[in-house]
């Protein structure tokens, strides 16, 4: 955590006889591991004390994000960081359960996986669970009862929400049972009481950060500004943002200005304002994302889930990106679709490489890899993007993967060999092209007003992802790539293929994550399903095979994958640019989200008795500012915590006096 004061000695010297610790701890299904910055102690004192002001406004906001994910997760968290923070009396096999549990709880931001959207439990029984808050209340530990309330009375209340997994069972649901429609059948606190019956007709002044509440028959906007739901948060968010002022760019100074206007009004034209300011600083060397951002949460496609990251440019790993949004028209020009939605003119794509520093809110502790903002179809059309690489996140992954993970579902020794020489390269390359050229491409009819997202309501989301990654896919064996330096020539066919086959073998793999159920809710693994499954039934590009009772998808012709990646995009842009919602559907139901629950039941097994994880989450380094006696920070340190538990306790500590409703 940031803080103020001297790290401890542990913390500052990571490495363990001369070998760096990526991999900490496994937690059920999770592994936990660490990311480094090692480039910040090399910027110049003004920037760290940047990082330092921004990393702050960060970890102010982190619990929007919880109150968003779900109305109950910030009084559950308190109950788990009340007992484990006074354990001392609560017992072994029981504080075992109750720390597992919490960990999956932190790194899910609440009881729902962030891959399935399903809800997990304790283990323990609700018994036990109180027996261990009541110790640690004995111990001195407070917890988060209502006015008039007693403890028991809370443990009674929240007791569904922690041990029966069909109350609230899922947190965002684009395919609903019967009965049901995709707001009722979510859980997440983006909407009370609302039905999708009940929009018809309202008109959202604060589509992106506010929450729409059904009371005495009418529609309300809650909306998250100053003055407004988690004020608190919000102010600090405001002061930090304030004090990083002095020690920005004076465009960066000027999209912070912005930003603090749109967090003081909550109006969307202030966000507008922010969105364009951002995208126009292109030169800063520290930079920040705080804000609603993406819309994965909502069934809708609408809300923003509040996030923050916090990053310096990793010049040494700019190039790559940098050289593909250089020539972003020469590949806009090459799109495989109709003229009408390819963009006149490519303008403002900035991309770069970056070292996160921090990433809280729906970015953290399960980060992305890549970004590419801003969302806004009509800012991006007349002010272009920016994209960024995440260059310690991808390290972090490739240095922690098991080996086991493609040795397992590759089909041949030759197979694994080139994931192993080559996967780390392809992965970053394909996730520059998905971000830079694929989310930063096409237009829209003017029709759709610049909104293609109100248009394909809940398929957005997947289609959007599916579109950026068959970019990438359709680009990635283009020779322009070795023109341009990015690819050696001799080595090209290797990298495609490794790709190709390592993006087949992923939409097999992926299904270790959804234990439960026969269909996928998470709108990536949605996209990345849609396009094997369709290229499969399209192509002769993809095989399953069997052997010995283990199934495997093999890829076995790159040039009928390039072929097919290359009409599914054309179909996909022209989804995208009609609004094509009834298309957008049947695609997404027809490829996306119905799987063989016993081919799932076979990956589980193979992992699981491999040892193999399903998501990865992240601890963040720790930055410390040391400070003269008149107060002014005099240098920033950083160090790296090791552990998942000491660092959410202290983040959950620096804010928890902040929380307002």
């Amino acid at each position: 955590m940031s803080r103020e004061g001297a790290a401890p000695a542990s913390a500052r010297t990571p490495d363990v006889d001369g070998v760096r610790p990526y991999l900490l701890e496994r937690v059920g299904e999770a592994a936990v591991v660490q990311l480094y910055a090692d480039g910040f102690r090399d910027l110049p004192l003004r920037e760290r004390t940047l990082v330092w002001h921004l990393a702050q406004a960060a970890i102010a906001g982190r619990d929007i994000f919880y109150d968003q994910r779900y109305a109950r997760n910030l009084a559950m968290r308190d109950v788990l960081e009340a007992i484990l923070t006074h354990a001392t009396d609560v017992d072994a096999a029981t504080l075992k359960e109750i720390q597992q549990y919490t960990k999956l709880f932190w790194l899910n931001t609440g009881p729902y996986n962030n891959l399935t959207a399903r809800k997990f439990v304790l283990t323990c029984s609700p018994r036990a669970l109180a027996d261990a808050a009541y110790a640690a209340e004995r111990a001195g530990a407070t917890f988060p009862v209502n006015r008039g309330e007693s403890l028991d009375r809370l443990l009674l209340r929240l007791q569904p929400m922690f041990f029966d997994p069909d109350v609230d069972p899922t947190v965002t649901s684009k395919t609903p049972p019967p009965g049901q429609d995709i707001l009722t059948a979510s859980t997440n606190n983006l909407y009370d009481g609302v039905s999708l019956a009940d929009l018809e007709g309202f008109a959202e002044h604060h589509p992106l950060n506010s929450r729409i509440v059904k009371s005495e028959g009418r529609l309300v906007e809650d909306v998250y500004r100053v003055g407004g739901r988690c004020s608190g948060l919000i102010e600090a968010i405001v002061r930090h943002l304030e004090d990083a002022i002095p020690f920005a760019t004076a465009p960066m100074a000027d999209a912070l200005r912005a930003l603090i206007r749109f967090y003081q009004t909550g109006d969307d034209t202030d966000r507008q304002q922010y969105d364009i300011a951002w995208v126009q600083d292109t030169a800063s060397p520290v930079d920040t994302i705080n804000g609603f951002v993406e819309v994965y949460l909502d069934a809708r496609g609408i809300k923003g889930a509040w996030e923050s990251l916090v990053w310096y440019v990793n010049r040494d790993k700019t190039f790559q990106i940098r050289t593909i949004a250089e020539h972003a028209q020469w590949f806009e020009d090459r799109l495989p679709c109709d003229p009408k939605y390819k963009k006149r003119g490519a303008r403002g794509v900035t991309a770069t490489a970056i070292d996160v520093v921090i990433e809280a809110g729906e970015s953290g502790p399960i980060t992305p890899v890549g970004i590419n903002l801003p969302n806004d179809q009509g800012i991006r059309e007349r002010y272009g993007s920016k994209s960024v690489s995440l260059s310690n996140v991808h390290e972090a992954y490739d240095k922690s993967m098991l080996p086991e993970f493609r040795t397992e579902f590759s089909w041949t020794p030759e197979e694994a060999e080139r994931g192993k020489q080559w996967s780390a390269f392809a992965g970053e390359l394909t996730t520059n092209l998905h971000e830079v050229i694929g989310h930063g491409s096409g237009q829209v009819d003017p029709k759709l007003q610049g909104n293609p997202h109100l248009a394909l309501r809940e398929h957005y989301s997947t289609i959007e992802e599916a579109r950026a990654d068959l970019v990438a896919l359709f680009f990635l064996p283009d020779p322009k790539l070795v023109e341009l330096g990015i690819i050696p020539e001799d080595h090209h066919d290797d990298i495609v293929r490794a790709e190709y086959e390592g993006y087949t073998r992923n939409v097999l793999v992926q299904l270790r994550r959804v234990r439960q159920g026969s269909q996928i809710e998470e709108d990536h693994m949605r996209n990345r399903q849609l396009i094997v499954r369709w290229v499969m039934a399209h192509t002769n590009a993809i095989e399953q095979r069997t052997r010995d009772g283990k199934t495997f998808f093999v890829m076995i012709d790159p040039r009928a994958f390039h072929e097919g990646a290359g009409r599914l995009l054309g179909e996909i842009q022209r989804i995208k640019g009609e609004g094509d919602y009834e298309a957008a559907g049947a695609l997404v139901e027809t490829y996306g989200v119905h799987f063989d629950p016993a081919l799932r039941d076979e990956v589980v097994a193979r992992v699981d008795r491999l040892g193999l994880p399903s998501y990865t989450g992240f601890v963040m380094p720790r930055l410390d500012a040391r400070r003269n006696d008149a107060g002014e920070i005099v240098d920033v340190d950083i160090s790296y915590p090791l552990d998942l538990t000491t660092q959410m306790l202290e983040y959950s500590a620096a804010t928890r006096h902040l929380r307002t409703p």
